[in-house]
């Protein structure tokens, strides 16, 4: 497999965190010759955090960890990750199937099958052949692995492994964040074919972490788009074990938490970017920053509208500085907006204000702009507040190579 000309140049050195174990283990499913499944496993005091798909047809792993974390969200031990089936829309087999993998994991931890989540990736509608994985759960309960190893078994279409990290303080104290990812293809808003997996030493409780999730999230993977398809598995889950020592903080809104806010965004932005990086078939990184809008949200529904549009993303592809089919994207978000205050620069340089081309418009740098792998888009829609910032990646005919094959 070729590796994405966007790719970081090394995957990260990312530290271990205390009081989180990994280990992997190659069952054979879809996969020959390399790990495709991962165990995270944490003691009692750790809280977990999950945000899953929107999509009507959630996978099976998906609607277990929701059931799982309303009915114990405290009390979380462990996530299992397999790669190559997705246990979607698999009917009552699916959930059955999801039991009896938590329930044989749990056997081997020590607990019960509701403390053990799941998350599943790979191709929808086969059933999930429980026997080939629990025939790895012993290795998979005793081993160890590193977050490069845990990063690679998850992957499916992907070509590099997603791994980022950083060091915060919370009052005096250092705590480590550190996470993983996959998703390449089906990636839209609303969590795509993409898991993520993030943890901490952060002494966190449950209801605090499911909100610095939640807001992560929004600024992160729900802030990327590859081909505008929400999955059925999409699921990100934030693991913080308690190891640090850190005084207790009990509200998200703790300015003794800003810090670790930040690099919490910093780290899943990271992840999200990576993943629009490898883009089925992409060649180029595409910014898309929208300001002036009434708020936030409207903001946020432009940038996506523009970043959908296969014409615009196409037109990247091309290097073809045409800046109409932005114009187009703009207006068909339906956002209500008077034309007359709308701007578009690309690459820095002004092209549209007011709702016409700027004067004396030289496309030349702009062309020049677009002949890069990293390519940057303003669009001004008013003089609101509003402000929103995403990503995405231009559309190649790689994109259908890779998709018309990827069952066989």
């Amino acid at each position: 497999m070729t590796v994405s000309p966007l790719a970081p140049e090394s995957f990260p050195a990312i530290p271990p965190i205390a009081g989180l174990t990994l280990s992997t283990a190659a069952s054979g499913l879809k996969y020959s010759g390399r790990d495709d499944m991962l165990l995270m496993r944490v003691g009692e005091g750790a809280a977990i955090a999950g945000v899953f798909t929107r999509s009507d047809t959630a996978a099976a792993p998906v609607i277990w960890c929701r059931e799982a974390l309303a009915a114990r969200p405290a009390d979380a031990r462990a996530i299992l990750v397999n790669a190559g089936n997705a246990n979607a829309f698999t009917g009552s087999g699916g959930m059955d199937a999801v039991e009896e993998s938590c329930r044989g994991m749990a056997s081997r931890l020590g607990c019960d099958s509701g403390q053990v989540l799941m998350a599943s990736t790979g191709v929808i509608g086969e059933p999930l052949d429980v026997p080939v994985l629990a025939a790895q759960f012993d290795d998979l309960a005793n081993g160890t692995a590193g977050w490069h190893d845990a990063a690679r078994a998850i992957m499916t279409t992907d070509t590099f492994a997603k791994g980022a990290c950083a060091s915060v303080m919370i009052n005096g104290v250092q705590v480590r964040i550190a996470g993983i990812a996959k998703g390449s293809g089906m990636i839209a808003p609303d969590m795509a074919t993409m898991l993520g997996f993030i943890a901490t030493d952060a002494a966190v409780p449950h209801h605090v972490l499911a909100d610095l999730l939640a807001g992560a999230t929004q600024r992160s993977f729900n802030a990327i788009t590859v081909d505008s398809d929400s999955s059925t598995n999409d699921s990100v889950m934030l693991i913080a074990t308690g190891a640090a020592s850190h005084q207790p903080v009990s509200s998200a809104d703790d300015p003794r938490l800003d810090d670790f806010r930040a690099g919490l965004d910093a780290v899943m932005q990271d992840l999200a970017q990576q993943i629009v990086r490898d883009g089925e078939g992409a060649s180029k990184f595409i910014t898309i920053s929208v300001s002036g809008a009434a708020d936030d949200n409207m903001a946020r529904l432009i940038g996506m509208s523009i970043a959908n549009s296969p014409l615009v993303k196409t037109a990247i592809a091309g290097e073809d500085a045409n800046w109409g089919r932005i114009v187009m994207a703009v207006g068909k978000a339906g956002a209500g907006l008077d034309q007359s205050r709308i701007g578009v620069a690309i690459g820095g340089i002004r092209i549209a204000a007011d709702g016409a081309r700027v004067e004396g418009y030289d496309e030349a740098p702009v062309a020049s702009h677009m002949q890069g792998d990293m390519i940057d888009i303003e669009v001004s829609v008013g003089s609101g507040v509003g402000a929103a910032r995403v990503w995405t990646c231009d559309l190649t005919h790689g994109y259908i190579t890779i998709n018309a094959d990827y069952r066989s």
